[in-house]
Parts: structure tokens; C-alpha cells; sequence
């Protein structure tokens, strides 16, 4: 009888555990996977794995500069098959990115066919397009085949995958990176090579450089898309030691380059007859074109732009965005301010160098710090590199060595082949071989038993030996490796020099003019306009300065409630009986051709609340405010300006107190009258009334039954005047006001014959 006996399964163990422990571990250890095997860019080779191991397969597949293209998807399904088991659309997204020109300062894949443009429009799919590294690339991942880099197992064990590339591209800068991890991102420009080199070059002699010498050489950012960085020096130089900051990119305007090859810097095209257009060759990195015209396109829709007639898209190769302006006489500055303040032609670039140093730990560094890890990582691998061919020059002169004994010896040599039946062994001890020295000489084909093979043999050793006593003085000597890597990187700064295609730089650093001061206000097209608002709460603006005594047109059940002439670039104060005053430019009233609009829809107005006056707001002007319980303060306009919808509170009432009247103040008046309930008149001084900001105010009238009924500023000297009824349109006025001029807050005495019956100015 048989007896099976099986090993518990350790993974089907049940572990008790605080589920809040066990779960913060397993969180910890998904974060920390995403962070370093996935989000964070390596200091050493600037890449995540995705693009390691892109450029790998592509490697494997040969697809060098020299060599024709291979399809996309014979790249995609390498990759997801051996190393990077994960959807492909996410690893074609990843190598189109590397393809596109306008996404990479410098291109690690060179691809044919549909790659995206600039637009904002996909790739074809993998199906249809082609790639091949570019010499970039190459650059990167030189010296893999020279025991550089550590290589480890793939997910599944069947392969290897190097854990960085060994070349001296230093790409974390040149090409940037960008990410998003658990709990922290990186966000890196890309930068100029030959910039990057000359701040390294001065480090690696004087490892104790300042970062603002670091920053005489190295400038900033340098997109693919060009564009202008317009921060001041201080402001980039303190992100760059911070490793955090942010800084503005905007688009160049531009008619295009000079002879020389700069830039014109204007972006005015003279048309003739005084007219003209500004226009744009570059824009902002990571601005798709298309969207920016949108953006345009929308705010001239919207009356944003009034100064702007048209926007066209000219470009082919080369970006060229047309601008027209509205009429000649419009200020170019102003276009151009405007466009920065309402579209994406200006952007924020906000820098994180957060990257995985040599130790794979994250960290935000600095400038200088980056150079100096990257340095180290390079000089690791230049000795790596020294050992590994040490290794190799050991193993040929052992051979070399097993040859000039046997040419030395070549009669003996070639008995004992023809009598030993074992030759092997008796070559080992007669001439003292090694094992692989004797396993050479048996191999040895018979044409190499020439004279002249043996003096190559001797050249070849004399040269390895010379070579052999300079790697170890490298490795013997920091100040050697130093210079080596001095020499290796000014190798490298001729492909990428100022005056090549790819070296050449493309975004300007410069700090921007003194922004042009305007307001959104002067946008806007003046007209006149006459605002009409119903009982019912319905506005709208009707073209031209209508008869305010015309008989407008209402829903039914509906009727007038305030009409004024005011001007498209006004704005309106709406005072409501809570005592609080909302603002609404005159520009967003609707057509006076139909009804309106509900102007509870454009501002935020209690349900309760009721409109008691429509003012255009005119700067240093004043009000007069009043509520029925008979206090009441002068208002600057400039402080009732509201900012949001919500309004703001000016007028504090209580339970059964509202605010009652709002008058505009003449600058030539210098009294106030006020008339209560009890029809009872005072006039006194506009002097002893309080400018407040907010508040109750000062008591104007005092009533023993009652309240406020109407108030009224006016000029002493010309008297108090007032509306007669009927249809006449007749105004009296009693010029002597003498008996009613009291102190603020009198009872007051009643007003002179024929004043209104309603108690009204």
C-alpha cells in the first residue's frame, strides 16, 4: 500500500493579522513598485522601464540607423512578449512618443509613416507604421557588450534585460521626463546637450563649483517646440538648485528666422496701406496647435477678443499662425498681452527633478546634485568597462602566450600530435601550457604555422600589453578616469554642438518686458446700449440710446421696472432691498430682440430679495444709501464692485429693515433732503454724512411713527426741485429751503406746498 505525503503549501497559509496593517503593507509595497518600476525616471539613462525596454527589443531586432525599418508591431509584441508584459497600446503610446519630434528634444526612434503631429492627432496604428533607433539611441546604449551594466531576469526568467544603459548621452536632462507615482511625480524639461556637457565638464574640475557658475553655462530649458522662457535669471536658477520651481513658456512671435539665422522678434507682417498681422512660428511645449486655435477661435466667438478679427493656420513644416487684427489702429502689444492672459500661448512649466539615484531611491535634487550622480554612474562604468577589457586582454595573451611557444617549438609540437595518442596532457607538461593554451594549439589550423603569423602574433601582444598598462593606470588613477571622461564627453558635444541642426538651441531664455497693463474692459467694443430691466426680473440691452419713456414690449404680466442708457464697456451696479450690490457688465446683456433673459441666471439673487436699483458704475463716483428705517451712508462705487456671482454685502438690515434708496451723487451737490412717511422734510449737510464701506449707517431723520420714505442730494443754492403730476412732465422748484436745513437726524417739519402726495422726489 502507497501512501501519498504532500508539503503543506505555504502560500495557502492563513495568516490572522490586523486587516489595517496588512493593508498599509500591501499598499506600501504597491506603491514602491510603481514609484521605481514604472513612474520615476533613472539618474543613470533618464528612462523608465517602458522605454528601456523599447530601445532593448529594438536592439535585439537590430534595428539600427544603418539597418532598414521593421514594423511597429514586430517592436510592440517583442516587448510585451519578453519584457514588459502590459497592454500594447500603452507600450506603442510610449515608443511613438520617442518617435515624435515635437515630444522629444532628441528622438530615440525614428519612425516612418504616421507618427502624430503637432495638432494634437494620434499615430496610425502599430499595423501601419515603421521604426528604427536613431543614432541617439545608439549613443545610449553603447558599450552594452562590454560587462558596463548589470543585466537581470525578465518577469519570466527566460530572458535578460540590462538594468540601465552604459552610454554617455546624458538623457535625463537632454530629454526630460514626466510621470506620476503614488504619493509623488516628476516633471523635467527637456534641455540642451552641449549645455548640459559644458556644466559638467566644469564640475568634474572643480567639484566644489558654486551653482551659480553651474548656471552661467547651463540656461534652462530647451523644448523641441522652441518657444520663450520668460523668467528672470534668479527665478531659474532657483529651481534648478531646488530641483522645484516653476517657470513661463511662451510662444515666439515671430515672422520666422533672419539671414543670420536668429529669429525676427516682432511677429509684425507689414501688409501695405498701414495694414498688418502678428504671427506665431512657435508655441509652448506640450500645446497641441490645434487646440490653441480653438481656444482663439472661441474667444473671439465670445466677444473676448474684440481687437482680433481672424485666426488662421498657415503652417506646414513650419508653424505659422496668423492673427488679424481688428483694425489697423489696434496696439500689436496689447493683441499680444491679451492672447497670453486668455489662451494657452502662455504656460506654466512647473519643474520637479524627481528621479531614482544609483541606489534606485527616490529624491528631488538639485542641479548640481544630478550632475554629480551622473558623473559617478559614468565613472562606474568607464571602470567596469576598463575591467571587463583587462578581463579579455588576460584571456588572448594567455593564447598569444600558448601560440609563440608552440611556433617556438613547432617540430616537437607537431610530433607529439603525430605519435601521442593522448597529445594534450604530454604538450601540458613538456612545455608547461595551460589547459587552454594546449586546447588553441590543437585547433590551430595549419595555414597559421606561417613565419609571418608569428611575428603578427608578437605585434598583436606588444600591443595588448601596452594597452593592458594603460587600463590599469586608469584604474589605478582618479585623475585619469576624470580625464577620460573629459575627453569622452567632448567627443560627444561635436554631435550635439551649437552649430549642428540637433544641437542648436531652440528656446530663448530671456525675462519678459514689463507686462503691458490693461484691463479686460478696454476689450471690449464700446457702443451705446439701453438696459431695460422688467418687474419680473428680466433683462436685456437694446442697441442705441432708446427714449426711456418708450413703450417697450413685456411678457404678459410683466412691466417696467428700471431703464437706463449706458454704454457697452459700463458696468452695472444691481442694488436688491437686502443690501446687497451685484455687478454685471453691459457687454453680457442678451438681445433686445426678444424678452431677455432671467438676470437671476446671471447672478446669484435671494429668492426674497427684490431689485430696488440699476447704476453704471463710474469710477470715484459715489451713492447715496438709504434703508426705511431711516439710517443711511455715502458709498464709493469703487468698493460695490463684486467679484463673483454671490455679489457683496453693503447695507447690514435687520427683520423688517430694507434698503430703500440708492442715489448716484452729483460732485457738484452738497445737501441731502430726506422725507418720511410722516411727510415730514429735513435738509442738512451731505457733509455730515459718513463714507463707510459697509454697515447700518447714521441716523438721517428720526421718526416717532414710520420711516424713511424718499431721500435726495442737491445743491443749496438751486433749491429742491421735484416732479409735478400728470402727463406735463413739469418740474417745481422751491428755492428757499432754509426752514427745513437742519441737523442730521431732526424730526424735520412738513414739506413745502404742492410736494407729492406719495412722499417722492
Amino acid at each position: 500500500m502507497v501512501t501519498e505525503t504532500t508539503e503543506p503549501d505555504p502560500f495557502d497559509a492563513i495568516v490572522d493579522a490586523p486587516f489595517d496593517s496588512a493593508l498599509s503593507q500591501r499598499y506600501l509595497v504597491y506603491a514602491l513598485s510603481t514609484i521605481t518600476a514604472r513612474s520615476l525616471p533613472d539618474l543613470r539613462d533618464g528612462l523608465k522601464p517602458v522605454h528601456r525596454r523599447l530601445l532593448w527589443a529594438m536592439r535585439q531586432l537590430k534595428l539600427d540607423p544603418s539597418q532598414a525599418f521593421k514594423k511597429s508591431a514586430r517592436v510592440v509584441g517583442d516587448v510585451i512578449g519578453k519584457y514588459h508584459p502590459h497592454g500594447d497600446a500603452s507600450v506603442y503610446d510610449a515608443m511613438v512618443r520617442l518617435a515624435q519630434d515635437f515630444s522629444l528634444r532628441y528622438p530615440l526612434v525614428e519612425g516612418q509613416g504616421n507618427f502624430g503631429n503637432i495638432d494634437g492627432d494620434n499615430a496610425a496604428a502599430y499595423r501601419y507604421t515603421e521604426a528604427r533607433l536613431t543614432k541617439t539611441a545608439i549613443q545610449l546604449m553603447a558599450g552594452l557588450d562590454e560587462g558596463t551594466v548589470d543585466f537581470v531576469a525578465t518577469y519570466n526568467g527566460e530572458e535578460e534585460e540590462p538594468e540601465i544603459f552604459p552610454g554617455l548621452f546624458p538623457n535625463l536632462l537632454a530629454n526630460g521626463s514626466s510621470g506620476i507615482a503614488v504619493g509623488m511625480a516628476t516633471n523635467i524639461p527637456s534641455h540642451n546637450v552641449a549645455e548640459i556637457i559644458d556644466a559638467t565638464l566644469l564640475l568634474i574640475d572643480n567639484p566644489h563649483v558654486e551653482h551659480t557658475q553651474l548656471m552661467e553655462v547651463f540656461h534652462g530649458p530647451d523644448f523641441p517646440t522652441g518657444g520663450v522662457v520668460v523668467e528672470s535669471p534668479a527665478v531659474i536658477s532657483a529651481a534648478y538648485e531646488t530641483g522645484k520651481g516653476a517657470m513661463r513658456v511662451r510662444g515666439r512671435f515671430s515672422t520666422g528666422r533672419n539671414p543670420d539665422g536668429t529669429w525676427e522678434e516682432t511677429g509684425i507682417e507689414k501688409l501695405g496701406g498701414g495694414q498688418w498681422q502678428l504671427v506665431i512660428s512657435e508655441i509652448p511645449y506640450q500645446l497641441a496647435k490645434g487646440k490653441l486655435i480653438e481656444q482663439v477661435a472661441q474667444a473671439i466667438a465670445d466677444k473676448k477678443l474684440p481687437i482680433l478679427e481672424d485666426v488662421r493656420d498657415e503652417s506646414d513644416e513650419q508653424i505659422r499662425i496668423v492673427f488679424v487684427p481688428k483694425s489697423r489702429n489696434v496696439d500689436p502689444e496689447l493683441l499680444k498681452e491679451s492672447l497670453f492672459k486668455l489662451t494657452d500661448l502662455e504656460s506654466r512649466f512647473s519643474l520637479n527633478l524627481n528621479v531614482l539615484d544609483s541606489t534606485r531611491t527616490p529624491g528631488v535634487l538639485g542641479l548640481k546634485l544630478v550632475l554629480q550622480e551622473w558623473v559617478i554612474a559614468q565613472i562606474d562604468i568607464l571602470l567596469r568597462r576598463a575591467r571587463h577589457r583587462l578581463e579579455k586582454i588576460a584571456n588572448r595573451l594567455e593564447l598569444l602566450d600558448g601560440y609563440i611557444i608552440a611556433y617556438l617549438n613547432l617540430d616537437r609540437i607537431i610530433e607529439i600530435i603525430r605519435t601521442e595518442d593522448e597529445p594534450k596532457p604530454v604538450m601540458m607538461a613538456e612545455f608547461g601550457l595551460t589547459d587552454r593554451q594546449a586546447e588553441a594549439i590543437l585547433n590551430m589550423r595549419l595555414r597559421s604555422l606561417r613565419r609571418l603569423e608569428e611575428m603578427e602574433l608578437r605585434r598583436e601582444r606588444d600591443d595588448l600589453v601596452a594597452e593592458q598598462d594603460e587600463l590599469q593606470k586608469l584604474l589605478d588613477s582618479p585623475a585619469r578616469q576624470r580625464t577620460r571622461l573629459k575627453r569622452d564627453l567632448a567627443s560627444l558635444r561635436k554631435d550635439y554642438a551649437e552649430g549642428t541642426a540637433l544641437g542648436r538651441r531652440r528656446t530663448t531664455v530671456a525675462e519678459a518686458a514689463p507686462t503691458v497693463e490693461f484691463s479686460m474692459d478696454a476689450m471690449i467694443e464700446k457702443a451705446p446700449v439701453t438696459v431695460i430691466l422688467s418687474a419680473k426680473g428680466w433683462i436685456r440691452g437694446a442697441s442705441g440710446h432708446e427714449p426711456l419713456d418708450k413703450e417697450f414690449k413685456f411678457k404678459e404680466g410683466d412691466g417696467p421696472a428700471f431703464a437706463l442708457h449706458g454704454q457697452t464697456t459700463d458696468k452695472l451696479l444691481i442694488a436688491c432691498d437686502n443690501g446687497r450690490f451685484y455687478t454685471l457688465g453691459a457687454d453680457k446683456l442678451p438681445s433686445a430682440r426678444g424678452f431677455g433673459e432671467p438676470i437671476r441666471t446671471m447672478i446669484d439673487i435671494d429668492a426674497e430679495a427684490q431689485i430696488v436699483a440699476v447704476v453704471a458704475y463710474k469710477p470715484k463716483g459715489q451713492l447715496l444709501l438709504a434703508s426705511n428705517a431711516g439710517r443711511g451712508f455715502v458709498a464709493e462705487m469703487d468698493e460695490l464692485l463684486a467679484e463673483t456671482r454671490k455679489g457683496r454685502g453693503v447695507v447690514t438690515t435687520k427683520p423688517g429693515v430694507r434698503l430703500a434708496v440708492v442715489r448716484e451723487i452729483p460732485a457738484e451737490h452738497d445737501h441731502i433732503a430726506v422725507v418720511g412717511d410722516n411727510r415730514k422734510l429735513v435738509v442738512f449737510a451731505l457733509s455730515e454724512m459718513p463714507v463707510l464701506g459697509k454697515g447700518q449707517g447714521v441716523t438721517l431723520q428720526r421718526y416717532r411713527d414710520g420711516g424713511l420714505s424718499d431721500a435726495i442730494t442737491l445743491r443749496l443754492e438751486d433749491g429742491l426741485s421735484w416732479a409735478m403730476g400728470g402727463e406735463t412732465g413739469r418740474t417745481r422748484t422751491e428755492k428757499d429751503v432754509v426752514m427745513w436745513k437742519v441737523a442730521r437726524g431732526a424730526a424735520g417739519r412738513m414739506p413745502p406746498s404742492g410736494f407729492p402726495r406719495d412722499n417722492k422726489f
